[in-house]
């Protein structure tokens, strides 16, 4: 299943909300700055953001319902042959 718009918007939106909680938590907490930290930060913003975009997928699906997948029953040999391309 392809994401959507939606789904790409939301969830870049969200990593930058959770990578913002993250760093004023590690602030709060008196832990350094340093590549560690960072990493943390990023997978953290990372997961919390791949939720959130399977959380609009899932939503979408409810709303919308399951859509159907795009089914060619033409194969390649046949594009080409209507494209009037040389088969590779």
């Amino acid at each position: 299943m392809l994401p959507s718009m939606s789904n790409m918007v939301i969830s870049t939106i969200v990593f930058f909300i959770a990578a913002w909680f993250a760093r004023r938590y590690f602030d709060e907490q008196g832990i350094p700055k340093g590549m560690t930290r960072s990493v943390i930060v990023f997978v953290l913003a990372s997961l919390v953001s791949w939720g959130a975009g399977d959380l609009v997928d899932w939503a979408q699906v409810k709303i919308e319902g399951p859509q159907a997948a795009a089914q060619t029953s033409v194969n390649l040999t046949q594009l080409l042959k209507e494209a009037g391309q040389q088969q590779p």
